[in-house]
């Protein structure tokens, strides 16, 4: 990972993302974050700013993290056939937005007046094009697909579909029967990842044998 951040920053940040993802935004102080990283409140304000300037932090950290495991992740797969790497890109990029999906709300926020994090997600999204375009134009040549979409709209179906039900539960959760949030959670991301691959096999037109 490129070095944006000192060894402290980093330990506070991995704490706030731990006290976050169980507490949320709100119900989480910079009191606990500075109680469980064992520093001083003076700390925050040293190394962010404050609390809101924080989570900009955060999520370019976590943004940095995430385009690095990806890549790790994106190798694993490269000699794999098309339509399992096709497959294996749906399910990776569903479950990263499930698992962080606490700063969907601040990042559609943070977005308006934040020109680096514009940055930092348009490199993001462009190397998830470049992996797609790749798998998309590979299946096509082994006969494997019979359509070439862009990758581009490929991965806006993606993402589009996925933070549409992370944003509306209420809506969601109507067709997803469970007995509590984790469940849900589970179920929810089950039934996005499997309309997914639908979805997008039937854009390719991919029909297993």
């Amino acid at each position: 990972m490129k070095k944006k951040f000192t060894e402290k920053q980093i330990h506070i940040l991995d704490i706030a993302e731990e006290l976050i993802a169980k507490k949320g935004y709100e119900g989480t102080s910079v009191r606990d974050i500075c109680s469980k990283a064992n520093i001083n409140v003076a700390m925050i304000s040293y190394y962010f700013g404050s609390k809101e300037k924080m989570m900009s932090y955060l999520y370019q950290y976590r943004v940095l993290k995430t385009r690095e495991n990806f890549s790790e992740f994106a190798d694993t797969i490269k000699d794999g056939k098309p339509e399992m790497q096709m497959k294996e890109i749906i399910k990776y990029i569903v479950s990263q937005l499930f698992k962080y999906n606490y700063f969907h709300g601040f990042v559609t926020q943070e977005l308006r007046h934040t020109e680096n994090l514009k940055v930092e997600l348009l490199d993001f999204y462009q190397l998830f094009v470049k992996k797609l375009d790749e798998v998309i134009k590979k299946g096509v040549a082994s006969g494997v697909f019979t359509f070439t979409p862009k990758p581009e709209d490929i991965l806006t179906t993606i993402i589009g579909s996925t933070l549409f039900v992370i944003r509306n539960k209420n809506f969601y959760e109507l067709y997803v029967p469970s007995k509590n949030e984790e469940a849900y959670a589970k179920e929810a991301e089950k039934k996005v990842r499997m309309n997914l691959l639908l979805s997008v096999f039937a854009i390719l037109g991919y029909a297993a044998d």
